[in-house]
């Protein structure tokens, strides 16, 4: 599923499945897409998230004790698209792809309206030799990662392997520092938009508040909330919450 390149200013937001409760999965879509994201990108948990922050692991070693699983996950999603109508992604570490096995995975991607999946720790060369066909006869778009140390060369493969977007991570580090634009960071970001790529690209890690939000969306075509939104899931009445969460970040 293809973001619109030339689109601006689109907000994604990140949150972990069965998280804070086993059932509040789709309850949590539901309320983002009515006070405004654009897309969502909802984690599915596991044992040893070691890309992600302190907050955003708790989150998924709590949707882990509440049950949830990629099983779990496919039942609940199965009305998703009664509730929800803008893109969503499933955003996870292979190992619980590879164990529900990747055929099973696209088959119920599809079946539940998912549009794509991020799987950070899974080779480009991998998904390429042995997935990349099984994705693609599903309409299940693969979403690649870019840091500042990746070449033009693997950047432009990435570009004509993407069906969606690419998206754009703000620095190596974990989740949940925050975003500083600073000169070498406006350097990375400016070479990626000066590439003029097929693909759109979404910006990642660090994006907390409006000043975050609008200095990633000034170099690409939108950016993406996690740890910060994770943190409100934490909080009494998040429902209640959301609409103005959202609102603060434009």
């Amino acid at each position: 599923m293809q973001l619109n390149k030339h689109a601006n200013g689109l907000l994604s937001i990140y949150f972990t499945a069965g998280y804070p409760t086993l059932d509040s999965t789709v309850t949590i879509a539901k309320a983002l897409e009515e006070a405004g994201a654009d897309f969502l990108e909802i984690g599915f948990p596991y044992s040893d998230p070691v890309a992600d922050g302190p907050t955003i692991q708790h989150s998924s070693e709590e949707a882990l004790k509440n049950g949830m699983t990629l099983h779990v996950l496919f039942e609940q999603l199965k009305d998703l698209r009664k509730h929800v109508s803008i893109p969503v992604f499933l955003m996870g570490y292979v190992n619980p792809v590879i164990r529900f096995g990747v055929e099973n995975f696209c088959k119920a991607c599809k079946e539940v309206g998912v549009n794509g999946t991020i799987i950070p720790d899974l080779p480009m060369y991998e998904y390429e030799e042995l997935y990349q066909h099984i994705f693609e006869e599903n309409g299940i778009s693969n979403i690649f990662l870019v840091t500042p140390q990746t070449s033009e060369e693997r950047i432009r493969k990435i570009d004509k392997l993407s069906t969606s977007f690419i998206y754009l991570l703000s620095s190596n580090a974990t989740t949940g520092t925050n975003l500083e634009v600073k000169d070498q960071a406006e350097s990375y970001f400016k070479r990626i938009k000066d590439m003029d790529l097929d693909s759109p690209f979404i910006i990642g890690f660090g994006i907390s508040d409006q000043a975050t939000f609008r200095k990633a969306t000034a170099y690409a075509n939108g950016a993406i909330v996690g740890t910060a939104f994770v943190k409100l899931l934490s909080q009494e009445d998040y429902l209640k919450k959301i609409p103005e969460f959202i609102q603060k970040l434009r």
